[in-house]
């Protein structure tokens, strides 16, 4: 089999350990939910941002500004769509495919929830000395940016086989997350908090919705069909 046909082939694998993802996952979320109700009016480390945003100048300021542009919302969604094209043509895996895009989807946009309920507002750009223009009004806590990102370093990650390939992965994977959370706090428009949080949602929920598109909507499509085909007689 060649290396495109494999790529990415572990999402699929069966699911070990699912009490644990479970758990992980249900424990993460109310833990990340309960400490942004307990912080959303708080400003404990807007100094960290104030600290940051004063190197937002120059080279690095267009670099991190590139950051938060590339992350948009809509960007993300058409790389999305781009990378899980880019798969299916290489693997001429549907199932692939799929479960890469829903795993981003799924972690990423559930966030939403979360941002809705706690509704924090953004660093005050007013004190910083390089505020972003233009402002960002939508709420700060999760960070929808960095969640992105984990989500797709996460998703890449599972799909890779246990071994060295994973580990290199999870490495540089980690360095990018760590570097672009960091940009969005030197930009002024997220609070340490803000990305921390995302970084935890995207490492606990992603596992756990791949788990729950293999396991529960591939089998229920794989069942469906089989089921057809008992109907009209039709060899397994």
């Amino acid at each position: 089999m060649s290396a495109g046909r494999e790529l990415l082939g572990a999402l699929l694998a069966p699911t070990t350990h699912r009490a644990r993802i479970i758990w992980t996952a249900g424990v993460g979320i109310v833990i990340i939910l309960v400490v942004g109700l307990v912080i959303r009016t708080g400003h404990f480390d807007f100094a960290v941002v104030k600290f940051f945003n004063g190197f937002h100048n120059g080279a690095v300021g267009s670099l991190t500004n590139a950051v938060y542009i590339i992350f948009e919302p809509v960007s993300a969604i058409v790389g999305t769509v781009v990378f899980t094209g880019i798969i299916l043509a290489l693997t001429r895996n549907l199932r692939v495919a799929s479960t890469f895009a829903a795993t981003i989807a799924a972690t990423w946009l559930s966030l939403a929830v979360v941002k809705l309920v706690v509704h924090r507002l953004r660093p005050d750009a007013s004190l910083l000395p390089f505020p972003f223009k233009p402002a960002q009004i939508d709420a700060s806590y999760p960070s929808g940016h960095a969640a992105f990102i984990t989500a797709l370093v996460v998703t890449i990650v599972l799909g890779l086989g246990a071994g060295r390939s994973r580990w290199l992965a999870g490495i540089i994977g980690g360095l990018f997350i760590l570097g672009a959370s960091t940009a969005l706090v030197i930009d002024g428009v997220h609070f340490p908090s803000d990305v921390i949080a995302s970084i935890i949602w995207g490492i606990v929920v992603a596992p756990f919705v791949r788990m729950i598109w293999v396991s529960g909507v591939l089998r229920g499509v794989d069942d469906a069909r089989s089921r057809r085909r008992r109907d009209v007689g039709q060899p397994e």
